[in-house]
Parts: structure tokens; C-alpha cells; sequence
């Protein structure tokens, strides 16, 4: 699938080439710590099917609870996260769900590190909700 993509500010840009089954779910406490929230949403991919089409991220590295470095690649201006990337080889890379144009065609085909997740993470669908605010 085809798939493109920004930051929030519009610096950074992209085009890349992803499997819509390799869209997961981390639970683990870096990605809690890095996006200020329950859990992230990132499609793997291979790094080469990744082309950058404006802008250069910023990137910053972190090693994680497994010993492995990811690095995080996010725009200098808004901080929004774009990518991940690690020592696993050119398949190691990560897009960041939120910053995909077409996320609404991507749902999550499996989750990880479950055992960092949010106690209340399955009682969502419980809340009421509201269409705007």
C-alpha cells in the first residue's frame, strides 16, 4: 500500500511503501513516556520503501527496556514523532501511525508488551464518547 505523510507543522515529509498488516500496538513504557499517552500505533517497514520528500528529521537515541537502541525520528519545529528506526537492519523501521495521511485505513493487527499496558486500556469502549468537543 501507498502511503504519505507529515509532521503537524508540514517541515517534514514523506512517501513509503508499507504492509497494512504489519500495523501494531506498543504498550511498552517508552513508547507511554515518548507520546504522552496509553500506547503508540507504528507500521513496520522496510527503511528502504521510506523516501523523505521535505525536510530532514531531527533524531534522537534511546536505548530500550530489550538492551536495543531505537532512534527516534521526529521534526525539530513541532516534535511531532515520524519514524523509528533501530540496529535490527534496513526492515527496522517504524512509521508512526499519527503522522500517516491514510491512518484511517490502518488498523492495529496485533500488540505488544501487554504487560506495560494501562489497567483500564480495555474498558475504552465503555466511556461515553462524544463526536467533538
Amino acid at each position: 500500500m501507498q502511503i504519505d505523510g507529515q509532521c503537524h507543522c508540514g517541515r517534514i515529509a514523506y512517501q513509503a511503501e508499507i504492509d497494512p498488516v504489519r500495523v501494531s500496538v506498543c504498550h511498552c513504557t517508552d513508547c507511554q513516556a515518548l507520546t504522552g499517552s496509553p500506547f503508540r500505533v507504528t507500521v513496520l517497514c522496510d527503511g528502504g520503501l521510506v523516501r523523505l520528500t521535505r525536510g530532514t528529521p531531527k533524531i534522537y537515541a534511546k536505548t530500550g527496556d530489550n538492551g536495543g537502541t531505537r532512534f527516534q525520528h521526529f521534526c525539530p519545529d513541532c516534535a511531532s514523532p515520524l519514524f523509528t528506526s533501530g540496529e535490527g537492519g534496513p526492515l527496522d523501521f517504524g512509521i508512526r501511525w499519527g503522522s500517516i495521511r491514510q491512518r484511517r485505513d490502518l488498523k492495529p493487527m496485533r500488540q505488544i508488551w501487554c504487560r506495560s499496558a494501562a489497567p483500564w486500556i480495555h474498558a475504552l469502549a465503555e466511556l461515553p464518547g462524544l463526536p467533538t468537543e
